[in-house]
């Protein structure tokens, strides 16, 4: 079994180097960790009394590593989940923030779990999440691994900036998708033609 560190060591690699995107709401990135996480963080890298994109520029990835473990799967009670869902549910909680557990928090809620939708996980949750992982906890780790997939395609359905991260200017799967999918069961995986078929109102 992985441990969290590798965990977030495969993250800041599917992530990549230094990107400053104007259509990512998430402004200058690096290693995935953005410049607005670094304010909130209050991460001066560079030690100019400033955080800015220099600052993000000089973020190393074993940096980067520590933030993801410390922020976004220790401090989001990530480590209480079942064991198979915490791989998927931390790479998300990166990408998305509190989203991530919205998510699974709605799919809970739409198998009959009491639990509120607010992105915090608290002892409802986590109790829901032990409860739904019996008896194949597979089930569950693709179960939202395909409502991930299904958020990334709702995003780009309304918003026609967003759609060269769900699809390539080949027309093949983006970077969004194949992450989503990079935790599921193969047999859960898009087709091609599926896939065309889910873009084709995209133009």
């Amino acid at each position: 079994m992985q441990t969290v560190r590798q965990i977030a060591e495969e993250i800041v690699a599917r992530e990549g180097g230094f990107v400053n995107d104007r259509d990512d709401p998430g402004g200058a990135t690096k290693f995935g960790v953005t410049i607005h996480t670094l304010r909130r963080l209050g991460l001066d890298l560079t030690g100019d009394g400033g955080i800015d994109i220099a600052d993000v520029k000089a973020l190393s990835r074993s940096q980067a590593s520590d933030i993801f473990v410390t922020h976004y799967f220790e401090r989001p009670r990530i480590d209480e989940m079942p064991p198979v869902l915490q791989a998927s549910l931390f790479d998300m909680y990166v990408n998305a923030g509190g989203n991530a557990v919205r998510i699974l928090q709605r799919m809970l809620r739409d198998m009959g779990y009491g639990v509120a939708v607010d992105g915090a996980i608290g002892p409802q949750t986590v109790k829901a999440a032990w409860d739904a992982a019996v008896p194949e906890p597979e089930v569950l780790r693709d179960a939202y691994g395909v409502a991930r997939r299904n958020y990334y395609f709702a995003i780009a359905d309304g918003r026609v900036a967003s759609r060269k991260f769900a699809q390539t200017r080949s027309g093949d799967k983006g970077g969004w998708i194949r992450r989503a999918e990079a935790f599921l069961s193969p047999r859960y995986h898009l087709t091609r033609a599926q896939f065309q078929q889910r873009v084709a109102a995209w133009g």
